[in-house]
């Protein structure tokens, strides 16, 4: 292991000698020139610019796929990423002068990747989040007033959502479902929409360290884990608007300044079906599927979907949690995952590299690859850890390394 990153592991609490023996960092380093744990990559490095525009479960660490793109691909290389999630893949392709393309069945997370991706008028996006919340501001006053304007009462806002009713305070739905209201007056509504929806996640009725799984509104005081005290229920979305307002704004500023004229093309379905106009094209593939039996994808993000009223595609989803991880789900996945790699390989060019980042406890890589004509080429190992979301789980996963023969 690097010696930076020894030393952060032992700061951090960090059992060196369990990654030592279960993966093969001078491997990694003498491969890749890293040894693939990031332990010392600080949070904010890990979640820089546009990378934490919206928190989204399951991702991977943005530093992971500069390692493999610079290693194996150059500028104005194709890749793709046909399970493109919430756009990581995508991002650090541009950055590396690197051209992509997406594939992603949520409507909602190909929400997060146009917002993340596109190029903007950086003036005139923060003339508008701030004018925007500048009329929540007065909203927001009015309402925690007792509703009273000079010209009467202001008008309460309804929804017929019953999740929304049951996982917010009052104050916060109304807060919510005004700032809603005034999307459609403004350019750039994609952003206003990504700023509501990382508001409402964390304007929930939930416990300050359980935001990523929460079982149940929380609506009574509680003994907060993450602060080491008793807590109320949050019962306002307006501090959240305001915070992610400014730093969405820094972030996309960020991104600007380092983005290239790298081309970034999105595509909203089901890889396994999808027909791309790239044919034989793309150069390679840097993905990571859903794992078996872990996340629900669209239900991580229902209240975006109460929000917005994105179509739900639940049924399509690969691998999801609610249909666990035994047998007949273990043989569905390989299915799925198989179709969509079969699917992919039309598109891409013969001798094609093809990287696929799995948590594979169930072995099932190596027989995916073999029944897409994928040579494998190398594994390599890494302990996932640093995690934003608040998991006790510590698992490590492998990098599978292919080529299109």
């Amino acid at each position: 292991m690097l010696e930076t990153n020894k030393k952060a592991a032992a700061k951090f609490g960090i059992d060196v000698e369990l990654i030592e023996k279960k993966v093969d960092t001078q491997k990694n380093i003498r491969i890749l020139g890293n040894d693939l744990t990031f332990i010392g990559v600080r949070e904010k490095d890990r979640t820089k610019h546009v990378h934490r525009l919206h928190p989204y479960l399951g991702k991977f660490i943005p530093q992971l796929v500069e390692v493999f793109l610079r290693k194996y691909f150059k500028k104005g290389d194709i890749i793709l990423d046909p399970f493109s999630g919430s756009g990581t893949t995508l991002v650090e392709a541009n950055v590396l002068g690197m051209n992509s393309i997406g594939i992603e069945l949520s409507p909602f997370n190909i929400l997060i990747q146009k917002v993340k991706t596109k190029k903007y008028d950086i003036p005139e996006v923060e003339m508008e989040i701030k004018d925007a919340l500048k009329r929540l501001k007065i909203f927001s006053k009015q309402l925690t007033a007792g509703g009273q304007t000079l010209f009467g009462k202001i008008e309460k806002f309804e929804t017929d959502s019953e999740y929304l009713k049951e996982w917010f305070f009052d104050r916060a739905l109304q807060e919510i479902l005004f700032y809603q209201s005034i999307i459609n007056d403004y350019k750039n509504q994609d952003v206003l929409k990504i700023i509501l929806s990382r508001s409402a996640r964390s304007a929930r009725l939930i416990p300050h360290y359980d935001l990523a799984r929460p079982k149940k509104p929380v609506r009574e005081t509680y003994w907060c884990i993450k602060h080491k005290r008793y807590c109320e229920p949050i019962n306002e979305a307006l501090k959240f608007i305001s915070r992610y307002s400014y730093d969405t704004i820094k972030r996309l500023e960020e991104f600007d300044r380092i983005r290239t004229d790298a081309f970034i093309r999105i595509y909203q379905g089901d890889a396994r079906t999808i027909e791309l106009p790239e044919n034989g094209e793309i150069d390679g593939i840097f993905t990571s599927p859903p794992y078996v039996g872990i996340i629900d994808y669209h239900e991580q993000h229902r209240y975006a979907y109460e929000l917005f009223d994105f179509p739900r595609l639940d049924d399509l989803e690969i691998g999801p949690a609610r249909k666990g991880q035994n047998g007949n789900a273990k043989k569905e996945y390989m299915e799925g995952i198989i179709e969509v790699f079969k699917n992919m390989s039309n598109y891409l060019k013969d001798g094609a590299l093809i990287f696929i980042v799995a948590n594979d406890k169930f072995n099932l890589y190596p027989e995916i690859g073999k029944q897409c004509s994928f040579e494998l080429i190398d594994v390599f190992n890494r302990p996932v850890l640093m995690r934003t979301e608040r998991d006790s789980n510590k698992y490590f996963e492998s990098i599978f390394y292919f080529k299109k023969v």
